[in-house]
């Protein structure tokens, strides 16, 4: 069963390629989506990673949660999926 991981405080250099190679030590990595701006195309600082297997996920987020990449730590833990929400705002004006 695979399991998807959010990976945060990325350096705005890091690619899918580099992901990939640093979560493979902890299992075979099915996908890697570094997220983008939509109107800039830079990368945003974060990133998914589907892992095939759980255990290689929990692995992988206990060894790089606080790891150093680009003298920043990063932030690895389970996605969670969006739910809800039509969409932030401030409400109906008066």
């Amino acid at each position: 069963m695979s399991k998807k991981l959010y990976v945060g405080n990325l350096p705005f250099t890091t690619n899918e390629g580099e992901l990939r190679t640093l979560f493979e030590q902890y299992g075979t990595v099915d996908r890697v989506s570094v997220i983008t701006d939509r109107e800039t195309g830079r990368p945003r600082g974060f990133a998914f990673v589907e892992m095939a297997e759980a255990a290689g996920a929990d692995s992988a987020t206990r060894g790089l949660d606080g790891h150093s990449v680009g003298g920043r730590a990063l932030r690895v833990n389970e996605a969670t999926d969006k739910t809800g929400g039509a969409g932030g705002g401030r409400g109906p004006r008066l």
